[in-house]
């Protein structure tokens, strides 16, 4: 029995070293000192998680943006529901590889056919910049212009220009698309900030902005479509209407 009893305490001595903890993992924390497992576990898990967006087929849109023409915080415009300045670049703008602005060179039509200054070509010319001889003025009163993509496209994105050389903010902006010239057939609206619908086109919840060389940019969540309407009525600074210039970011529907 004395023979026995020695042979199993041999047994557990020689197997008590396996059975201890490993070293835990370590890593050099701000304090200088070796951070434990748990703790680098810790940090870990509470680390976001970035996953490339050309992982998920999305990359950002190439926007290249005019000069600026003023800078700072605009004074004294006085317009309801006015969102305030981000106060930073925009963020990029992510869309499926292969969206590009689909509205370059495409043929405008303009409820005012004869505009004060310009021509209504300009409004897809690719001319974004802010002074004089880049932008088109219509009359007063509301006013639209419809782009011709000139087929069905997914459309993620509509990054429009007013009108940049001064601080102004743009009254009863309606973005539609449609299946048709006339907009009879599947309209739908992107953005409307009528506050009061007096354009006609329904009472509108989104926010008015301040012109900048930046633009609007709508997000148009992959809306199918092959016509683009535009609407404005006047400015924070006189009655007429402006646009440098429209582009819709897209790819053909399959």
């Amino acid at each position: 029995m004395l023979v026995y009893v020695l042979a199993l305490l041999a047994i557990v001595l020689l197997l008590a070293p396996s059975c201890k903890k490993s070293p835990r993992q370590s890593r050099d924390t701000s304090d200088g000192r070796r951070a434990t497992s748990d703790e680098v576990g810790e940090a870990d898990a509470a680390a976001p998680k970035l996953v490339p967006s050309i992982v998920e087929g999305l990359v950002p849109i190439d926007i290249k943006l005019p000069k600026a023409m003023f800078i700072g915080t605009p004074q004294n415009i006085r317009v309801p529901n006015l969102e305030k300045p981000l106060g930073r670049p925009r963020p990029p703008f992510l869309a499926p590889v292969g969206t590009k602005n689909v509205a370059f060179g495409k043929p405008v039509a303009s409820t005012d056919e004869e505009p004060i200054i310009g021509e209504i070509e300009m409004i897809t010319d690719g001319d974004k910049e802010g002074a004089d001889g880049s932008y088109v003025e219509l009359g007063p009163f509301l006013q639209n212009v419809t782009i011709d993509l000139g087929a069905e496209y997914s459309i993620y994105a509509i990054l429009l220009w007013h009108y940049h050389k001064q601080a102004r903010v743009y009254l009863d902006i309606v973005v539609q698309v449609a299946d048709d010239p006339d907009f009879i057939t599947n309209v739908r609206t992107l953005f409307n900030n009528d506050g009061d619908s007096s354009s006609g086109l329904g009472l509108g919840s989104d926010m008015h902005y301040v012109e900048t060389a930046e633009g609007k940019l709508i997000d148009a969540k992959g809306v199918r479509a092959r016509y683009v309407r535009l609407y404005s009525n006047g400015n924070s600074s006189n009655e007429l209407n402006h646009y440098i210039e429209v582009e819709v970011f897209g790819k053909p529907t399959k």
